[in-house]
């Protein structure tokens, strides 16, 4: 194997813990069909026990995923199933904060009420005593954010939960949740999960520069922006509104600049040997800071091409290539950034490869600016 090859169990430690992980993890969203898409509980169970047959040991799920299946499935797997007595070798993660209750106003959220319940409704699905990793889903704005992160902590002392992350959340809430924890003695969050692909690089000018500077894990979803980006779609074939995909035939994402982006994957895919799919999802296994990518399948053949991507080797070439299509525009304050040098810095130097104009900014230019 070259360097740059992996494999599911080169196992990597997950954010500033202990906590050993696969670098790529499988989500459990199309675990079952309440939601229209998605495996049967047979499928399911054999894309469990092929991942894990390859070394994996990382599953994501969700107290609403499939409105609960996705859970009841991965217990049954691991209680009665082909996986039976492998429990403590998989690390099993799950999130709270969906509400499976409608007109119960505490059926979902960040509250301690709403967390306890909804943890031991999800150990009942999961037929486990603990879940390794217990995400909180989204943002409660009208929680504390002391009150989600003692509960948090209190969960981890009754042993109910392991370890616990933020999932699209903030890159500020994530900060704060973690001061929170380090001031009051709590345990600390360890990882984040977010939405990341080459259609969604936006996370890069606050959320993964956070993550590295606080140690937090990174988990990224929907790394093929749910198949946009297997290249199956193409200006004359577009999604058919049928039910068949997730994609809609009127989707954002399906632009000139992304059929652009697509011809520039499959000609990198042509070039080694391996699918569009394939060079996507190695391209965000690639990103610095990423810790495991999070990977959904309705059938085995595509849970077969996505663990393929370990094997891909993207040159830096290729990596440019795939940068400069995708780059998204900068967010304030981040252009306004780049445009400054520190005062001790006069005119003519370069910053990331960049030339810069001198700060203070002179009255004329400052003027021309506004």
């Amino acid at each position: 194997m070259s360097a740059n090859t992996l494999a599911l169990n080169h196992y990597v430690t997950l954010g500033r813990s202990g906590l050993r992980v696969s670098p790529l993890c499988l989500g459990t969203m199309t675990f079952g069909l309440e939601w229209g898409f998605g495996a049967t509980e047979e499928i399911s169970n054999a894309m469990i026990s092929r991942y894990m047959e390859h070394g994996g040991n990382f599953f994501d799920a969700a107290n609403i995923y499939t409105k609960g299946h996705n859970e009841v499935i991965l217990g049954d797997y691991f209680a009665s199933g082909p996986g039976r007595g492998k429990r403590d070798r998989a690390v099993i993660a799950t999130k709270f904060g969906g509400n499976m209750w409608p007109g119960d106003p505490n059926g979902g959220g960040s509250s301690r009420k709403s967390m306890v319940n909804a943890v031991e409704h999800s150990l009942r699905r999961l037929k486990t005593d603990y879940i390794d990793l217990l995400w909180c889903h989204f943002q409660d704005v009208h929680t504390p954010i002391d009150e989600t992160m003692q509960t948090l902590d209190i969960l981890v002392k009754q042993g109910k939960i392991r370890y616990s992350g933020f999932s699209d959340h903030p890159a500020w809430v994530c900060v704060q949740a973690m001061y929170e924890s380090v001031f009051r003695g709590w345990t600390q969050p360890i990882a984040i999960q977010i939405e990341y692909s080459l259609l969604q690089r936006t996370v890069e000018y606050d959320l993964m520069p956070m993550a590295r500077k606080c140690g937090f894990g990174v988990t990224p979803w929907s790394p093929l922006r749910g198949g946009v980006l297997t290249g199956k779609f193409t200006r004359e074939n577009r999604p058919k509104d049928d039910g068949s995909t997730r994609v809609r035939s009127d989707s954002k994402y399906l632009t000139e600049q992304t059929f652009v982006l697509l011809d520039a994957l499959r000609e990198i895919a042509a070039a080694h040997g391996v699918t569009p799919a394939q060079v996507a999802l190695r391209w965000v296994m690639d990103r610095a800071g990423v810790t495991s990518t999070i990977i959904g399948a309705r059938t085995l053949a595509q849970l077969d091409d996505n663990l393929a991507a370990c094997r891909v080797h993207l040159s830096a070439e290729d990596t440019k290539r795939l940068n400069a299509l995708s780059e998204p525009p900068p967010c304030f304050p981040h252009e306004f950034i780049n445009n400054l040098i520190p005062s001790t810095i006069h005119g003519g130097t370069s910053i990331n490869g960049r030339e810069t104009q001198p700060w203070p900014l002179s009255p004329q230019s400052d003027a021309e600016r506004w």
